[in-house]
């Protein structure tokens, strides 16, 4: 937020400026198209900072490189990127933070009680599902993403309009359940961040 409040502070200096010089004939064109310039970009990169965690979107990751990160963590979940990257299509949400929350929520089922519910997210147990540990349980990751999915779509999105990630995490990881809420928000953000850039590089 303080990034956004900077950017914009800079754009109304610059839009500023550039009306002065605009409006000075002894100036160069070439100043002024340079603030131009400088402008737009600091417009964009205050636009891709405020929708930046909004987890609704087409996919900036694929389903190859989703695949590597599952791998070089060893997950038994490797080879289900395809599955992660089509069912985001289909639910108009960015599969970059369903791996993100899986990550967060068990190292991508390497860890705690997600090695044996194979879930994503780590759901609490409802009605009509069967349950371990007081968690919902999958016959396979692919069913445990569908569920995600749709939780997030159904639920958070549709229901309650919570769309970005800080707006989403204190529901689903309340700090009243001992959660990190700030953390968490924190290492969802740096690790679609990270991986957006790996992305660009490979």
């Amino acid at each position: 937020m303080k990034r956004i409040i900077v950017a914009l502070c800079l754009v109304a200096l610059l839009y500023g400026l550039l009306n002065m010089w605009q409006e000075q004939p002894g100036k160069t064109a070439s100043l002024s198209s340079s603030l131009s310039s400088t402008l737009n970009r600091v417009m964009q990169s205050a636009s891709r900072q405020s929708s930046s965690t909004d987890v609704e979107g087409k996919p900036t990751l694929s389903a190859a490189f989703i695949d590597k990160v599952l791998a070089a963590f060893h997950s038994r979940a490797a080879g289900t990127g395809e599955g992660l990257y089509s069912l985001g299509v289909q639910y108009g949400i960015d599969p970059a933070y369903a791996l993100a929350f899986f990550m967060h929520e068990s190292t991508f089922g390497t860890t705690g009680v997600a090695r044996a519910t194979l879930s994503l997210g780590n759901i609490r147990c409802t009605p009509g599902y069967q349950c371990i540990e007081g968690y919902r349980a999958y016959a396979s990751y692919q069913n445990g993403y569908l569920d995600w999915y749709r939780l997030i779509r159904n639920l958070y999105i549709t229901q309650w309009h919570l769309t970005t990630v800080q707006a989403i995490i204190p529901v689903y990881a309340p700090s009243s359940d001992h959660n990190d809420v700030a953390s968490y928000i924190a290492a969802i953000e740096r690790a679609v961040r990270t991986w957006r850039a790996g992305e660009v590089r490979s």
